[in-house]
């Protein structure tokens, strides 16, 4: 497909061709275009709204405004409560704490697998959920 026919599935599809695709080289634009269909807009083992929330929580971690505005949005459009974005905030608040705490103390990588296994082992040999799960 050349730029033209490109953008007028951009358009059918989006509804807008966003300004910043027009920065991507012809000789890219199309395998840019079907990669952006096939990782960001077709349903896959994830449902998109949760692929979105993980790109939220991505988004949150590496400080991009583009991405957060983004993923929010999307999350939101693929059927996102305000209470499911707030919990995948927090959760990676906890999970960007977590690794900041274990990192910063160095703690032993492989006494931490060996812990981590035991604790899933015996939560599925008890056949518990983690805690609070529903």
């Amino acid at each position: 497909m050349n730029r033209t026919q490109i953008n007028q599935e951009v358009k059918q599809t989006l509804g807008v061709v966003p300004s910043f695709f027009n920065m991507i080289p012809d000789d890219a634009f199309e395998a840019e275009w079907q990669l952006f269909k096939r990782d960001e807009m077709s349903e896959g083992p994830i449902p998109l709204k949760y692929r979105y929330l993980i790109g939220l929580a991505v988004a949150a971690t590496i400080k991009c405004k583009y991405c957060l505005h983004y993923q929010t949005e999307m999350a939101k459009a693929a059927g996102a409560t305000n209470a499911e974005i707030e919990d995948t905030i927090r959760y990676t608040k906890c999970t960007n704490g977590w690794s900041s705490y274990l990192t910063g103390l160095q703690i032993d990588f492989e006494q931490f697998k060996k812990e981590v296994n035991q604790a899933c082992d015996h939560m599925r040999a008890n056949q518990k959920q983690p805690v609070g799960a529903r």
